[in-house]
C-alpha cells in the first residue's frame, strides 16, 4: 500500500486556501493507495465551531471525493460538524475513488487541557474499515495518549493505525515516543499525520511520520511543508505478528 500523509502550515480558518495549498503538494504524485490530511484541514484548531463546522453537503467532503478520484485512491482527514445541540463534533471522514464512504469517526478524547471538550463533544465508538486488503483503524490527535483506544482497533483486526493531528511543538517528543510505543504494542504500522507552521495559539512541528511493528520510523516528513511517502507490506506485517504472537495475549 502507497500511503501518502501531507503537512502544510494550515492557513487559519480559511477552506479554499487549504485546498488549494493540498493540491500544490501533492502535484503530480499520481496514483496512491490511502491520502491522509491532518486534523481539522480545512480551518486549523479553531474552537469556533460555528467557522468549522460545514453546512451540507460539506465542501472539506466533496474535496476529499474529488481528491481520491484524481489519485485513484482513499482519501481521509478531518473536520467538523455539528451536533443537534449546537456543540462540535471533532471527526475524521474517508472516501475511495468512487465516492463510497468507507468510514466516520468522532474523536474519543477531547483535549480538556486546552479547552477542546468545551466545544467538541466526545465520540465513543471506535472504527476499523477495510481498504486493499488492510484493515486500518484511524484516531485523532489527543486520542494517542490512550492506549485503551489502541488495544480496542487491534482487537478488531486493524493492522495500520492513522493518527491525524494538530499536535503543538512544545510536546514534540511526546508525539514521536507515543507513536512509537503504539506501533510496538499493537505490532501494527502507524502512520502519523501532523500539521506544521503557526496558528494564533501555537507553533507546530510537522513530524508527520510513519512507525513499524518494531517500533522503527520508516519515513518522516521532516518539519516543513512536504509529504511523507511510503509503500507498506501487508505480508511482512502478518509475518512479525506470526514471528513474535504477542497479540495473541491479548485479553480485551
Amino acid at each position: 500500500m502507497r500511503v501518502i500523509g501531507c503537512q502544510w502550515n494550515i492557513a487559519w480558518e480559511n477552506p479554499a486556501a487549504n485546498y488549494e495549498r493540498v493540491e500544490e503538494l501533492l502535484g503530480e504524485a499520481g496514483p496512491a493507495d490511502l491520502i491522509v490530511l491532518p486534523e481539522m484541514f480545512s480551518t486549523g484548531f479553531t474552537f469556533d465551531v460555528d467557522v468549522a463546522a460545514e453546512a451540507e453537503p460539506s465542501t472539506s467532503e466533496v474535496f476529499l471525493k474529488k481528491l481520491a478520484d484524481r489519485h485513484e485512491a482513499a482519501a481521509l482527514g478531518g473536520l467538523v460538524r455539528k451536533s443537534s445541540d449546537e456543540s462540535g463534533r471533532n471527526e475524521l471522514i474517508v472516501f475511495d475513488p468512487s465516492g463510497e464512504e468507507l468510514g466516520r469517526y468522532q474523536k474519543n478524547r477531547t483535549f480538556s487541557y486546552a479547552g477542546e471538550s468545551r466545544f467538541y463533544r466526545r465520540g465513543k465508538e471506535v472504527m476499523v474499515f477495510d481498504w486493499q486488503d488492510w484493515k486500518v483503524a484511524p484516531m485523532i490527535c489527543y486520542d494517542l495518549r490512550f492506549p485503551e483506544l489502541f488495544r480496542r482497533v487491534t482487537a478488531k483486526g486493524a493492522e495500520l493505525i492513522v493518527v491525524i493531528a494538530n499536535w503543538p511543538s512544545v510536546r514534540l517528543d511526546h508525539w514521536l515516543t507515543l507513536l512509537k510505543a503504539r506501533a510496538i504494542e499493537n505490532l501494527a504500522y502507524v502512520v502519523g499525520v501532523n500539521r506544521c507552521g503557526s496558528d494564533p495559539n501555537h507553533q507546530y512541528p510537522g513530524r508527520s511520520v510513519v512507525i513499524d511493528p518494531w517500533g522503527e520510523v520508516v519515513a518522516d516528513a521532516g518539519s516543513e511543508e512536504g509529504l511523507v511517502d511510503v509503500r507498506l507490506d501487508l505480508e511482512s506485517l502478518r509475518a512479525c505478528r506470526e514471528e513474535f504472537p504477542v497479540l495473541k495475549d491479548l485479553d480485551v
